[in-house]
């Protein structure tokens, strides 16, 4: 089974030197251990559009859905044979991007 799992930040591009290090080499691990699907960061949520297309012409709204003091600052992808597997490689991910992080398994 897939699971997103996103990091939680208040700002974009924050992570030092050493904590982006460690992200590489939980990365790899990652890929090691064939739960590696994909990854990446975000950009400001000020860069976000949210679109409405379901009345009779789609609305573009500049900004984010949800305006919150922490937003999703990146994601990872990753499978893994079950919730608790998944939740174990997260808190590793949240050790070494040293950030909150939310799991959510794809349907």
């Amino acid at each position: 089974m897939q699971y997103l799992v996103s990091v939680i930040d208040d700002r974009t591009g924050s992570g030092t030197d050493g904590e982006m290090a460690t992200i590489t080499a939980f990365n790899e691990r990652m890929r090691a251990d064939g739960n590696w699907v994909f990854a990446g960061g975000l950009a400001a949520p000020e860069t976000a559009t949210v679109i409405d297309n379901r009345g009779a012409a789609p609305v573009f709204t500049d900004g984010p859905y949800v305006e919150t003091k922490e937003f999703i600052a990146g994601f990872w992808i990753f499978q893994a044979p079950d919730l608790d597997a998944a939740l174990r490689i997260a808190a590793a991910g949240s050790r070494a991007c040293h950030r909150r992080v939310e799991v959510r398994p794809f349907r």
